[in-house]
């Protein structure tokens, strides 16, 4: 039986009050109380999040107070929201879950680390969404929930109700609006869970850093000698594949943090895209498709309630959510000793970076707060052409503080660690979209054990004329011949161009961070 709880003290008087209510019992409510629930054939609960099924990136609000306000990245990613307006939005959102029969909260922490972890509460009115926040914070034991206390944060999920786009600082029906100062974090206009998810991350993407930690958009894992390493990359450059490794334990796959004890997940869960997954291709998150686990947006059969994974009617953005012990080889509890590796991954879709290329500290830091990639876009003429994408941080869209606070951190911290940087290519070679080919994940993976094996420390590096950065004159298994992008491609002019446009483009998009960077850092950049 879950718990019931008072929340008077936020002005909810809702007559039914569930607190941390086990699966069975969500399952129980979803399938009772919301009509677009199912159960699929392996046991997952199925459900739609509503008209949104992606976050909101340009709703978010942070409330723009005196004592923060110094510390805070304003622009597209934080934009400002005066204190009178997140009152109002607050009491809509309480005004609105008034209105609702049961609530459900979920009592968590933020933070594998005891030192540094920070209890969360969630207050939200749907079943499914209070189940995505059992699998995604970690789980407090009985004992434990019993002390909880008050909590450090609150989430008021409040996304059935719209927002009042007549309110100032609002251009549309979805607000999601974050208050350092207050504590509180409230959703109008979405019913999005990822929304849940990200907002906690902002907060340690807030407090870690104050205290001398980095908090990091980055996947990780563990081998067996306790080495560890890390994997930034935007979406679609493999780092949730890469870092699922049979021969390594899954730290965590989406946030962590980097202190001086080491590094620790944020997160008690997953939340793997769901498009085009099959036992084959990722057997360890096809696996964790079970009881207990969160399946969003999917298409499924209404008579075998088999999912199609390939089905994108209703969004490419499918999603599963399921806890991280669901993971076979996950390493409970979610910590691990100073990376030994830190891994850039980028999809180049022109084809020109090498397939792997060792950082120097200053090169580190300048990819760090480049966050590139490239994805290919379809023009009206049927045409396709790379474009490029960067997203500071590798993940810019939830960065608080300027992303060189964030650079420098890792600066520190690799080198009082010995920490060594790599850049890997996961996209084009030989050419860029059209004539290129993909780079062979086999070779990507091959890679990826030479350099846990120690494999390239030795190596001898020449430097890419136009990036830059250190390509190693050979690794084993992978062919001499992609390791140098230029000798891949047939047309050499047509490298040297392709090569340049893209070093204008990092270029052009460093511009906006130059003022906050070191002389060091602006010349470890692209010579365009």
């Amino acid at each position: 039986m879950a718990e019931m709880l008072s929340l008077e003290q936020y002005g909810i008087r809702a007559s039914e009050v569930i607190r941390n209510a086990p699966p069975g019992a969500l399952y129980e409510h979803a399938i009772h109380f919301d009509k677009s629930a199912a159960i699929s054939n392996t046991g997952a609960l199925m459900i739609r999040s509503g008209a949104k099924t992606g976050r909101s990136p340009s709703d978010k609000r942070v409330v723009d107070l005196p004592q923060s306000t110094d510390d805070i990245w304003w622009g597209d990613v934080n934009v400002k929201l005066d204190e009178r307006t997140f009152d109002v939005n607050r009491e809509r959102a309480i005004d609105y879950l008034n209105t609702c029969d049961r609530i459900y909260v979920v009592d968590g922490f933020a933070g594998w680390d005891p030192k540094y972890r920070i209890n969360v509460r969630i207050i939200c009115t749907r079943p499914y969404h209070a189940l995505f926040m059992h699998n995604m914070l970690i789980r407090p034991t009985a004992e434990e929930l019993a002390n909880f206390g008050e909590p450090d944060y609150v989430v008021f999920n409040a996304g059935k109700f719209p927002a009042n786009r007549h309110t100032s600082h609002m251009t549309s029906k979805t607000s999601v609006d974050l208050c350092f100062e207050r504590k509180e974090f409230v959703i109008l206009g979405t019913e999005y869970a990822g929304e849940m998810k990200k907002g906690i991350f902002s907060v340690m993407n807030y407090i870690m850093p104050k205290q001398g930690v980095l908090s990091m958009h980055c996947s990780a894992n563990e081998g067996d000698d306790g080495s560890v390493s890390l994997f930034f990359g935007l979406s679609g450059t493999g780092k949730t594949t890469l870092s699922a490794d049979a021969h390594r334990r899954l730290i965590g796959d989406d946030e962590h943090c980097w202190s001086d004890d080491g590094v620790f997940n944020i997160e008690g869960g997953c939340y793997a895209k769901a498009i085009g997954l099959s036992a084959e291709s990722e057997p360890e998150i096809y696996g964790a498709i079970r009881y207990g686990t969160v399946l969003e947006n999917v298409v499924y059969d209404p008579v075998t309630r088999a999912v199609d994974y390939d089905d994108v009617s209703i969004t490419q953005n499918t999603r599963a959510s399921y806890p991280i012990e669901y993971i076979d080889n996950a390493k409970i509890p979610c910590v691990g000793g100073h990376p030994n590796h830190v891994i850039f991954l980028t999809y180049d879709a022109f084809g020109v970076l090498p397939p792997v290329s060792r950082l120097t500290p200053e090169q580190a830091m300048y990819h760090f707060i480049s966050g590139y990639t490239a994805k290919v876009a379809g023009t009206e003429m049927g045409v396709t052409e790379p474009q490029a994408t960067f997203s500071a941080g590798f993940g810019a869209a939830f960065l608080v503080m300027h992303p060189s606070k964030y650079a420098e951190l890792l600066a520190q911290k690799m080198e009082a660690h010995g920490a060594k940087a790599w850049l890997i290519n996961t996209g084009l070679t030989g050419g860029a979209h059209g004539t290129g080919k993909r780079m062979s994940l086999a070779h990507t993976r091959g890679i990826i054990d030479a350099i846990h094996a120690g494999q390239l420390d030795g190596v001898e590096t020449v430097a890419d004329p136009v990036f830059g950065v250190g390509v190693p004159a050979s690794v084993p298994g992978v062919p001499d011949s992609l390791l140098t992008p230029r000798n891949a491609w047939a047309d050499k002019a047509a490298y040297d161009a392709t090569a340049q446009k893209l070093a204008s483009l990092f270029q052009e998009n460093f511009k906006k961070f130059a003022e906050g960077s070191s002389e060091a850092i602006k010349n470890a950049g692209p010579k365009a």
